[in-house]
């Protein structure tokens, strides 16, 4: 069980803030998610951070890609720049003791969603080529607002098989993480435990349990099948409490998928309330404790540790 915590303040505010609040695994941006330009040399502080994580029993550590990478888009600079950006955050992975790289699939931008999904996997092939061992490469389903491709499991199934296609090794390092919130958005009704669980069968036969290792774990504001991604606290939304229990019970995860918080208010403390409602929905608890009006008014806009008190 773990939550995206920013760096900005440091590795090692970020490990112990994640000790701290009872996370077991973490996700962390490399560097600035929304600018192309990324630092030479990961932060003095990384050895220090790999060796407390190791000490604290967290992991696995995920480093989430930039926003701005497009494994489907077509035009240039941008389709270059996703590519090398793709790569270097996967070589850069180890440097923070992440066995896992998180990425967007990205938009077709018009060009079709035949033609994105061939992109997707030329770019993922192209990827994992340069990848250092024990290193993942993770696609995130989208909620498919706009050209957005991976909504639907079958659209992860067929990237698989067509990266696996062009790499000759059943796709080799090539895992998915589904977002409960994106999967609400796209239109699966997994408020609904049984419909919850009927999901993750589906992935099981198209994809395979095995190559699901990442869960982002978020509540929606959003209405089911708007296509908008909107994370609400862990049973405060329009999902609830028993669909996302049902995700964090369901067994068939237990040996290799991290839960990954992205809930609002991570800078107000609400990075431990949320981790403590992630903990008593995998304990069972079918109702959450109520939130105050405040808590609704949180985002995600800077997802940073709270100061120390």
């Amino acid at each position: 069980m773990g939550i995206h915590l920013g760096v900005g303040s440091g590795l090692m505010r970020a490990g112990r803030r994640a000790r701290q609040i009872g996370a077991t695994a973490l996700q962390i941006f490399s560097d600035n998610p929304t600018a192309w330009r990324r630092r030479p040399a990961a932060p003095p502080d990384a050895a220090t951070f790999i060796a407390y994580l190791a000490r604290a029993g967290i992991q696995p550590v995920a480093v989430h890609a930039s926003y701005l990478i497009n494994l489907a888009g077509t035009a240039e600079p941008f389709a270059s720049q996703s590519r090398t950006g793709l790569i270097h955050e996967l070589q850069r992975a180890p440097a923070y003791g992440a066995t896992l790289v998180n990425t967007h699939i990205g938009s077709h931008r018009g060009g079709g969603t035949e033609a994105g999904l061939r992109r997707i996997a030329e770019n993922a092939a192209a990827a994992l080529s340069e990848a250092p061992p024990r290193v993942t490469l993770v696609l995130e389903n989208s909620a498919g607002g706009g050209d957005n491709i991976g909504s639907t499991v079958e659209e992860l199934a067929q990237i698989l098989d067509a990266t696996a296609a062009l790499r000759g090794d059943h796709a080799g390092p090539l895992a998915f993480c589904l977002d409960t919130a994106h999967l609400w958005g796209a239109g699966y009704d997994i408020a609904d435990p049984g419909s919850a669980v009927a999901l993750i069968d589906r992935f099981d036969e198209l994809v395979g349990i095995d190559r699901l290792l990442l869960v982002h774990l978020n509540d929606s504001r959003s209405e089911r099948g708007s296509r908008n991604d909107r994370h609400e606290h862990l049973g405060a939304g329009r999902i609830g409490p028993a669909g996302l229990g049902a995700f964090l019970r369901d067994q068939r995860l237990a040996p290799a998928t991290a839960f990954m918080l992205e809930t609002p208010g991570v800078e107000a403390g609400y990075d431990a309330v949320n981790m403590r409602r992630a903990w008593l929905l995998y304990a069972g608890a079918s109702a959450l404790p109520a939130l105050p009006p405040s808590a609704f008014r949180m985002t995600r806009r800077a997802i940073r540790i709270p100061p120390k008190s």
